[in-house]
């Protein structure tokens, strides 16, 4: 629905079912101003769906125009290959870096009740027991 087939169709069969001229017009001014009139919300909705798609559509490009978001990209993958090859351990990590991760790790241990032995990366289990209630007699 809605194809400039079926405005025109519909055009002439008003034009065919009403031989009178409008006041103020002739036939082909009042189709025209019928075809005008159906094809305004057609573009409107046209505009509006490729305004939604543009999102998609740039994804599907797979370029980028700009050159600074290539290079963030570039960077992006290039990361993600060094985060692979390094076991999902810290990136380009030095020996100065993995004592100064260890020592925050060790603070916030202390800070929040680990301490020699306990795992602060296992969940905490919780035992949750029911009150003894004195039975009324």
């Amino acid at each position: 629905p809605g194809t400039v087939r079926e405005v025109t169709r519909v055009a002439a069969r008003w034009l065919l079912t009403h031989k009178t001229a409008p006041a103020g017009g002739s036939d082909t001014e009042l189709y025209f101003r019928m075809i005008v009139a159906r094809l305004i919300p057609e573009a409107k909705s046209l505009r509006t769906a490729l305004c939604r798609n543009y999102g998609i559509s740039a994804v599907l490009l797979k370029k980028t125009s700009d050159p600074i978001q290539q290079l963030f990209v570039e960077k992006i993958q290039e990361y993600s290959k060094k985060s692979k090859a390094a076991g999902g351990k810290l990136v380009d990590v030095t020996p100065d870096m993995e004592k100064q991760l260890q020592h925050e790790l060790d603070r916030v241990a202390r800070q929040y009740g680990g301490g020699a032995g306990v795992d602060m990366t296992k969940f905490p289990t919780f035992k949750f027991e029911d009150p003894k209630i004195d039975p009324l007699a």
